[in-house]
């Protein structure tokens, strides 16, 4: 009993990832546009082009996961940086393969969609598990990480494919991503679908739907949008996901309580 309790003690103090809360998916959907947003304001409006800004973001998310892993519990702060920062890299993932690279939407759809496929069965291999309440070891973590990456750059490249390609718009595909994501909720709770897989299901339709809500608010009216900038539509954003980090760094909400 007391080597079960002293286990259970250390995986909840070296949990790395918050609790699934309401304010977890508030500003994961935040995270998200400001991806969208940010990675074209300073790529557009900044001047500093693909190349420029993949290289700044990407140093600056090397910084961030370096004191992710460093720390050995849960820390708001730095943890939600490391997720803006991993969104917008994803969506530079997309963007450099289709603007520099040529690469149709539709095949890197099909090619992150099968990439995160395999990140979760090599995951499920080497730990049997992939729920984010079990990510107390470098190697867990290290995947974790990994699949985010990926879900962003699959939910860019399936957001804009329907939203440009296809030529819903963005209104339109932001209210799609928003059943889908209704559509896995009810799965959940109410025909009792796996959490783990409801949950991953739900993480990857949130960038996709971030991603609409984000050109639809920042794109001029002729392609669609409302027409508030990238600037205003990040600078929003960041100051929305700053209160609430702050919020929960304050009240602990989303911290994983230690089990009795």
């Amino acid at each position: 009993m007391k080597d079960k309790d002293t286990q259970s003690s250390a995986r909840i103090m070296l949990n790395k990832v918050p609790e699934i809360t309401l304010f977890f998916w508030i500003i994961k959907i935040l995270c998200t546009t400001v991806g969208e947003t940010g990675a074209d304001f300073l790529n557009t409006d900044l001047n500093f082009g693909l190349d420029g800004v993949t290289l700044i973001i990407g140093a600056m998310l090397a910084v961030a996961l370096f004191f992710q892993f460093k720390f050995k519990k849960y820390i708001p702060g730095i943890y939600w940086l490391a997720v803006v920062l991993i969104s917008i890299v994803g969506t530079l993932i997309t963007d450099n393969l289709s603007d520099n690279l040529g690469v149709p939407l539709t095949i890197s759809t099909i090619v992150f969609a099968v990439s995160l496929s395999i990140i979760f069965a090599v995951w499920y291999k080497k730990e049997r598990t992939l729920s984010i309440h079990t990510i107390f070891t470098t190697r867990r973590e290290a995947f974790y990480w990994l699949a985010i990456l990926f879900t962003f750059a699959l939910g860019t490249a399936a957001g804009d494919l329907l939203a440009e390609t296809i030529n819903l718009g963005y209104l339109l595909s932001a209210i799609i991503f928003g059943v889908l994501i209704a559509s896995v909720a009810i799965s959940h709770f109410v025909f009792k679908v796996n959490a783990v897989l409801a949950f991953w299901l739900a993480y990857i339709l949130t960038r996709p739907l971030g991603a609409s809500i984000g050109d639809y608010l920042s794109q001029d009216l002729s392609n669609g949008g409302l027409g508030l900038g990238t600037t205003i539509t990040s600078m929003i954003f960041l100051v929305t996901i700053l209160a609430t980090v702050v919020y929960l760094t304050v009240t602990k909400k989303d911290v994983i309580k230690k089990q009795t």
